[in-house]
């Protein structure tokens, strides 16, 4: 395939950009499909939830206690190079992770007042894995890892027919309980509970379009991750990468799904032109050409810009949920860049190792959110309490204040609250 290509000086070229956004849109059927799940799981709890494992997961039980496989966390899995690869992916995800541990703090005023914040984690949190072809054993890790890090007491994973790598890899991680559970009716389980599920905190882990509807759906009951768009990948290069490693770069987020984008921005031409020839030259022996070709065909671009700076004020106008800024001079323009939700740094920065065992999260912000939002980490399983302990002595003082606010808002049930302390 020709992938399309896009000048910056040209004509109409923001309107094409902005044409590659990703329209995010509601499905009513999917909707409406969603709540009657919810509503049934909450209002029958494990009697919907066998019914609908049955029909969506292809479940035979006779129980949801058949489709507990918590015990077989506690098996030894086999040995072997994929084993191996988890074990070392574990450690860097787990040290990395480990520095974004928050720690409690309190400070004592001159008159006895003392003022903190508690950071404590979770109780109780959920994890979803999808099911399906692939076995997502980079998202057991990062996601179970940072939430035990975190201290979360007690973490349950829910996957439709989870095979035994991903159960290596959710042992490895420290899960607590897993369920043989998919689709909106698991997600519905671990936000409302169940006799046999039970009620979590908050929900991780990504899904199709009716997990991700559910979370929808059930956030504010329970809380949630994120609402994930399509996997994206942006690069910047100076034209020194050889053009086969940012075509196989473009192809490692397309090959996700139809709606995945990937995007080089670079001011050299005759680079683009190489790029452009390495994709149609590789695709043909890629196993995901399909994929990846109607993903390159819908959101895809080459885009040649003015020079490299113009190529970082594009990157922040597009916040892209991955960006390779394979250039010789990173530190250069790394500060010019603000808005991502991950920055590879150098040609030999490619994405996939950000994937699985470089160790930050690649639980991303996608479909501009970088702008605003930040990767999963420890920090997303951890709560911050205030702490508020004043003296005697400064009730009068900060209790005039108080009152004087509140008059001024006309809360007059404020106003005498903090004047009965020093009147």
């Amino acid at each position: 395939m020709k992938l399309r290509r896009l000048i910056s000086s040209a004509a109409g070229f923001a309107a094409a950009l902005d044409g590659l956004r990703f329209a995010a849109s509601r499905d009513a059927g999917v909707e409406q499909a969603v709540r009657s799940i919810i509503a049934e799981v909450r209002a029958r709890g494990d009697a919907a939830l066998l019914e609908y494992a049955r029909r969506f997961d292809g479940a035979s039980a006779a129980s949801i206690a058949e489709l507990d496989l918590s015990e077989r966390l506690r098996a030894s899995p086999a040995g072997g190079a994929a084993l191996d690869a988890l074990h070392a992916a574990h450690q860097r995800i787990r040290a990395f992770h480990e520095r974004q541990v928050q720690q409690s703090w309190e400070y004592r005023e001159a008159d006895g007042t003392r003022l903190g914040q508690r950071v404590s984690a979770l109780e109780r949190v959920g994890l979803y894995v999808p099911g399906g072809k692939a076995a997502y054993l980079s998202s057991v890790l990062m996601n179970a890892v940072p939430a035990k890090v975190a201290g979360v007491r007690e973490l349950v994973m829910v996957s439709p027919n989870p095979d035994p790598t991903v159960l290596a890899a959710a042992s490895l991680a420290g899960v607590d309980r897993v369920f043989a559970l998919g689709g909106a009716h698991a997600i519905a389980a671990l936000a409302y509970g169940t006799a046999s599920i039970p009620r979590v905190d908050k929900i991780v882990g990504p899904g199709n379009q009716y997990v991700a509807e559910a979370k929808r759906q059930v956030y504010g009951d329970v809380g949630i991750d994120m609402l994930a768009g399509p996997s994206e990948i942006l690069i910047i290069s100076d034209g020194a990468a050889p053009a086969e490693w940012l075509a196989m770069d473009l192809f490692s987020q397309a090959e996700h799904d139809e709606t995945a984008q990937a995007l080089l921005l670079s001011p050299d031409a005759p680079h683009l032109d190489a790029v452009g020839a390495a994709i149609e030259r590789l695709l043909p022996a890629m196993p995901r050409r399909e994929i990846i070709a109607r993903s390159l065909a819908a959101r895809g671009a080459l885009i040649q810009t003015r020079d490299l700076a113009e190529a970082c004020a594009l990157a922040n106008r597009i916040a892209p949920e991955h960006l390779e800024l394979a250039v010789a001079e990173t530190q250069t323009w790394l500060p010019q860049l603000t808005h991502a939700g991950a920055i590879f740094l150098g040609r030999w920065s490619s994405e996939a190792i950000g994937d699985y065992c470089a160790g930050p999260n690649h639980v991303l912000p996608t479909a501009g959110s970088a702008r605003f939002s930040s990767a999963l980490g420890v920090y997303d399983f951890q709560k911050r309490t205030s702490i508020i302990d004043v003296s005697q002595a400064a009730a009068a003082q900060l209790g005039r204040v108080s009152a004087t606010l509140a008059d001024a808002e006309g809360l007059p049930a404020h106003a005498r609250a903090a004047r009965m302390r020093y009147e």
